[in-house]
């Protein structure tokens, strides 16, 4: 069993998009929050089917870090 963080962000046009950090490219888009995940889901497949055929390694989960920057706006000059 694989296991991956996956990153889901709101889109400004709707809809939501989603990546997953530890596999460089794997990213994808929906228009709602499930069709997204259903969507993730299948990029993974893809991607590890991908790789796996070129005979590459899978890639791990690595630790993920997710923090929030606070700017002052309007920037001060």
């Amino acid at each position: 069993m694989l296991s991956y963080t996956v990153m889901y962000q709101k889109a400004q046009e709707g809809g939501f998009t989603a990546f997953v950090p530890a596999l460089s490219g794997c990213h994808t888009q929906g228009e709602t929050f499930e069709e997204t995940e259903s969507n993730v889901r299948e990029a993974i497949e893809l991607y590890i089917e991908s790789i796996t055929a070129d005979n590459k390694e899978i890639p791990n989960e690595s630790t993920v870090l997710q923090s929030t920057i606070q700017i002052q706006y309007p920037l001060a000059i």
